[in-house]
């Protein structure tokens, strides 16, 4: 059988043509793919500059100068530290109001408060700080109009003084200072003592005298108008026990009964005894 050489002319041109189709194909891949590369370096190059340098170029910042607000600060912080200061003074002065807990802390450790004073007692007669000299006493602050915590305060005095006479055989002079002078005279101190313990001495005399003694023995009061001519006061109600050199050992708040009250005078007194 003898073969002719045209018979495979198609397949031939076919295969010629498959072939220069290939190349063609790859040699336009090859293209695509170089600037690809090519752009994908560049990229790489613009983030590392990207990181070295800012994008936004221009005068650097001028620093901040803080000198204009050294001075104001340095002021403040000076008066800041003066009104710390006189708190801390204040406090140290101060005696615990007593008010809340029970504590220790009410102890007084010698003449921080108290001072010399010149009123009037329920008889008219001169009664200063000598006159108290050589006696243990309970003092309180309170007036006579006083509608409910100043009575409730005396009746309490009298309640302990009566319990450390007849259960301890102690005796403590209880005083009352009025600090409502104006309407507390002598014969009102006396009427309104008398309805709880004749013992109890009361003490009045001039607005300036009272203010004077409350001012020394740190007792804060205020008055306060109401309806016409009527006034309340607002005081701290102070109550405390002095010993007989006349200096303040302990406070006492409105949280302590007649009870409470006799048992911590006694303990006060058996440890001024050792």
């Amino acid at each position: 059988m003898v073969l002719n050489p045209y018979n495979f002319l198609p397949q031939r041109f076919l295969l010629n043509s498959i072939k220069n189709r290939s190349i063609q194909t790859l040699n336009s891949y090859k293209r695509f793919i170089t600037p690809k590369r090519f752009h994908s370096a560049s990229c790489m190059r613009s983030a590392r500059k990207t990181n070295d340098q800012p994008l936004l170029t221009g005068p650097s910042p001028t620093p901040k100068s803080w000198n204009p607000y050294i001075l104001p600060g340095a002021l403040l912080g000076g008066f800041g530290g003066l009104i710390l200061f006189l708190h801390y003074n204040d406090e140290r002065r101060a005696i615990p109001k007593g008010q809340g807990e029970k504590f220790e802390r009410s102890a007084i450790q010698g003449p921080i408060i108290g001072g010399p004073f010149s009123l009037i007692d329920i008889e008219g007669r001169v009664v200063t700080e000598r006159n108290l000299h050589g006696n243990w006493v309970l003092l309180y602050f309170g007036y006579t109009s006083s509608p409910d915590v100043g009575p409730a305060e005396v009746q309490k005095m009298a309640k302990a003084i009566d319990i450390l006479g007849s259960k301890q055989d102690l005796k403590i002079l209880p005083v009352f200072v009025t600090i409502d002078p104006q309407r507390d005279t002598p014969s009102q101190l006396r009427a309104y003592l008398k309805e709880f313990d004749p013992r109890i001495m009361g003490l009045t005399g001039p607005v300036t005298a009272v203010r004077q003694m409350a001012q020394e023995y740190r007792v804060y009061f205020k008055k306060v108008d109401e309806e016409g001519d009527d006034y309340l006061v607002e005081s701290s109600h102070n109550m405390y026990l002095v010993n007989p050199k006349m200096e303040v050992v302990r406070c006492f708040g409105v949280e302590y009964n007649g009870e409470e009250l006799a048992n911590a005078i006694v303990k006060e007194l058996k440890k001024a005894e050792t």
